[in-house]
């Protein structure tokens, strides 16, 4: 099996890492003082992700003794990636851990999957990440979606005695892993930061049908690496004294690079 065949059949244990013993609610119940006074948390994203992270990181561990692996982790906060494998031959494979929730039965909030700018463009540069992008053999993505529970309780402390009665704030954890280019969007993701998006149908993610897979199937990373290393927001293009940008979404870059010959 290939890396990537590896690390699917690695899913499910990495799920029953996060469910609760007799259901599909979050095995955490909240944090632990000195003095055993547990505290229930909020259903908050940034906190539901931070721990998630924490809690699989040492299955990683795991999945790379047994596979002979070298992991890697990023060393400092916002490189890229999250996780890097070297296999015996040397190749290295990046894995982004990214969490999201459900908005309902078909769809997410959403989720960005990295920069298009800085390293993603400049494939030799050591800026802001472990290796250089170019010197990884694949580029995935790890997601983990679940549903946000809502708490008929307020939050207050437990202790050990009755921390049974803390309520989980997730459930219903469902993993997927794909090449990155695979569910990629040809939008940028939430806010002013220069983020690639993500599909948000859970069907697209699942399957790897984003809409560079949809337009240009197996040829669609070649692509997905164009298209984010030329877009540029309105502000970019501003700096570079032009009206408006190439384009702004897949219709616009495809006549685009109609009218470019060299490409």
């Amino acid at each position: 099996m290939n890396f990537e065949e590896k690390l699917r059949d690695f899913i499910p244990e990495l799920t029953r890492s996060l469910r609760s013993f007799d259901n599909d609610d979050w095995s955490v119940k909240g944090f632990i003082d000195c003095y055993q006074n547990i505290y229930s948390i909020s259903n908050d994203t940034k906190v539901i992700s931070k721990i998630i992270e924490l809690m699989v990181f040492p299955k990683f561990v795991k999945f790379a003794k047994e596979n002979d692996l070298l992991l890697e982790l990023a060393p400092h906060q916002n490189y890229y990636p999250d996780i890097t494998f070297i296999d015996k031959n040397g190749k290295k494979y990046a894995v982004d851990l990214k969490s999201t929730y459900r908005i309902s039965s078909k769809r997410i909030n959403g989720m960005t999957l990295g920069a298009f700018t800085g390293y993603f463009r400049d494939r030799k540069s050591l800026k802001n990440t472990h290796y250089a992008y170019g010197s990884y053999e694949k580029h995935y993505v790890l997601g983990v979606i679940y549903s946000r529970k809502e708490l008929q309780s307020e939050m207050m402390s437990y202790t050990l005695e009755n921390f049974n009665d803390i309520e989980s704030v997730a459930t219903n954890f469902d993993f997927f892993l794909q090449e990155k280019w695979k569910i990629a969007i040809d939008r940028a993701g939430s806010g002013n930061t220069k983020n690639i998006g993500s599909e948000r149908e859970i069907a697209k993610l699942k399957e790897g049908k984003g809409i560079f897979f949809r337009e240009f199937e197996e040829n669609g990373e070649e692509f997905f690496d164009h298209y984010w290393m030329n877009y540029l927001t309105k502000d970019m293009a501003r700096s570079l004294d032009m009206s408006t940008p190439l384009y702004n979404n897949l219709q616009s870059y495809k006549a685009w690079i109609d009218s470019v010959p060299r490409y």
